[in-house]
């Protein structure tokens, strides 16, 4: 969060201790008076830094919530719309073809246009106006409406993404990194797993009232109002991070270099293999959960309901675990080990699945746990990697090439399905397939780390002496030269976190 200490000031009326006043109150006293006194108002307070915590994981709420309205609606989809199971995934995959360039665009646009407060609050309007499209392409039963309701409500939601890992960097950044990007990956997948327990029973009340594709529509354009709860949460937090940045006299980019698109090509080798493991897990756990519904009433032979519930419980154990695994990473640290085990137990949950008959409930609670362990030890990692000008640019690649796998691999996905007749076998392998190559790229990075001396699997203690010893060797290294200006620059990630 920067430094605790209050800025000061000297001059000719004042002794040096005397702290700068702000022009109309006195919230930079070191004891304020009145609500800037309060821990509530007192940005420094570990209370104020909690409220803002829980607007920033709100900001994902309606997104996740929205995203998966038609994975559990998916028998309702394909009825009342007369799809095919590769047109139902394109739902899915047309919701990721915008953002194979325009996340790694929205998170520049955060760097250098917009800024995070400004940029936030535009792609959850973005976001809002594709699920109001899209539930009106339901109710006037076109499927072309709808599908252009969903590309421009992923254009927003995963720009939204972007911008809501810049908050937690920029508000948490240490050792409570871990943990915060846990608690935002907990309360967004909560509103996944919401959606999988109330989309079906609501979707039957409102059948009641309103038939066919009408009540489709009806239900989600109720779903729409968690997209307008998350953007009143960006509204707040933007305002309180305004405050706070007045106040703290908050700098995040003390060198003063400008974020540009080419900055892309000078990340290093660890950051490439970040993205290749973005694209090859995830593609092995979303398009899964879009199309596996039907997997768990065909092989298992569930009722739509206990469909819904099983399909869901990946999203139910990672909004409990990711806050844990979070904590447990921030204190233990070593985050490309963790990787490496959540992406061999991921292996173990797809195997079990589809080679065995045992409840699947076994498999899908070990996936959750897999997934959790995932996302709370690989996003910080680029923190680790990026300096904080270039996260935007950096958490906008990422982004980016995940929607480019998820885009292709969902419709192939599809394909799979409808040309095996509905066997989910061969669909499995092929996941299976691409979690071995996330576990090659784990390995990468795991050498290059080792081979260059890198912090990216230690301790936070050992990471705490390799910084003070950068700093060290960095105030003893001459300051003009061309080597000191490479060296610099390679350890500003560090020396940032």
């Amino acid at each position: 969060m920067g430094d605790d200490r209050l800025p000061i000031v000297e001059n000719e009326e004042h002794s040096p201790t005397t702290t700068r006043r702000g022009p109309q109150d006195n919230e930079l006293d070191p004891e304020p008076a009145g609500c800037g006194g309060s821990a509530c108002c007192n940005p420094n307070s570990g209370f104020h830094r909690f409220l803002a915590l829980i607007f920033m994981c709100l900001l994902g709420f309606g997104s996740y919530f929205c995203y998966d309205n038609p994975g559990a609606l998916q028998e309702v989809f394909k009825e009342e719309l007369n799809i095919t199971s590769t047109q139902f995934s394109m739902i899915y995959s047309i919701y990721s073809w915008p953002n194979v360039v325009l996340c790694f665009v929205g998170g520049f646009l955060i760097d250098r246009v917009f800024g995070i407060r400004l940029g936030t609050i535009i792609y959850l309007f973005i976001l809002l106006i594709g699920q109001l499209l899209f539930a009106t392409g339901g109710l006037m039963n076109t499927f072309w409406i709808m599908i252009v309701g969903r590309f421009i409500f992923g254009i927003g939601a995963e720009s939204l993404a972007v911008a809501q890992n810049n908050y937690a960097v920029l508000w948490f950044k240490g050792k409570e990194l871990n943990m915060v990007f846990g608690l935002q990956l907990s309360v967004a997948r909560f509103g996944s797993t919401v959606n999988f327990w109330v989309m079906q029973p609501i979707y039957d009340y409102v059948h009641s009232i309103y038939k066919e594709h009408n009540a489709l529509g009806v239900v989600l354009l109720l779903a729409a109002g968690t997209c307008v709860l998350s953007l009143m949460c960006a509204l707040v937090l933007g305002w309180m991070d305004k405050r706070a940045e007045r106040i703290l006299q908050r700098n995040t980019n003390p060198s003063g270099e400008i974020a540009k698109l080419s900055d892309v090509v000078t990340f290093k080798v660890t950051f490439w293999m970040v993205s290749v493991i973005c694209v090859a897990y995830y593609v092995a756990i979303f398009p899964f959960i879009a199309l596996g519904k039907d997997f768990f009433m065909k092989k298992f032979h569930f009722t739509p309901p206990e469909a819904n519930n099983v399909n869901s419980i990946v999203y139910l154990i990672s909004a409990v675990a990711s806050p844990v695994f979070g904590f447990l990473i921030d204190v233990t640290g070593r985050n490309v080990s963790w990787i490496c085990l959540a992406t061999c137990s991921t292996i173990g949950a797809h195997s079990l699945l589809a080679f065995t008959m045992l409840n699947p409930y076994v498999g899908m609670v070990l996936m959750g746990l897999s997934y959790s362990m995932l996302a709370a030890s690989l996003w910080p990692l680029v923190a680790l990697i990026i300096p904080e000008y270039q996260l935007g640019t950096a958490y906008g690649f990422c982004q980016s090439v995940q929607n480019l796998g998820l885009a292709v691999i969902t419709i192939i996905a599809g394909m799979i399905i409808d040309k095996s007749n509905g066997d989910h076998t061969w669909l499995e392998l092929f996941f299976l397939g691409w979690l071995t190559i996330a576990l090659i790229a784990t390995c990468v990075i795991f050498a290059y780390d080792r081979k260059t001396k890198g912090n990216l699997n230690m301790s936070p203690a050992q990471r705490v002496e390799y910084a003070n010893q950068i700093a060290a060797q960095r105030m003893l290294t001459p300051g003009d030269g061309a080597n000191a200006d490479e060296y610099a620059s390679d350890q500003e990630p560090l020396l940032n976190n």
